[in-house]
């Protein structure tokens, strides 16, 4: 892989301060891990931004389709003692 036409994808993902979530930041082009990150520090991070830095070649990242939200989250639905709507709170309760 010499040609930089043909390195892979990597999507990068930043922690930005300890115990925090990682985020999504970009993508970029690199021969390997090793310079995945290196490019990532470099493009994402030039301002001390991130405590952390993940990278995944993109072709190893599988998404579910859009189009079958409603089969793949529809099981959720009958589980209603999930979502805690027919509670009723007192008034001294408040903004929950």
């Amino acid at each position: 892989m010499s040609n930089k036409n043909e390195w892979p994808l990597w999507e990068v993902f930043i922690r930005s301060k300890a115990g925090l979530d990682h985020k999504h930041v970009g993508s970029l082009h690199a021969a390997d891990a090793e310079m995945a990150i290196e490019n990532a520090r470099d493009v994402y991070t030039r301002r001390m931004e991130g405590v952390s830095i993940w990278v995944v070649e993109s072709k190893n990242i599988i998404a579910s389709d859009p189009k079958q939200s409603d089969s793949l989250y529809e099981p959720a639905a009958d589980k209603v003692y999930r979502h805690p709507t027919f509670y009723n709170l007192p008034d001294e309760v408040k903004y929950m």
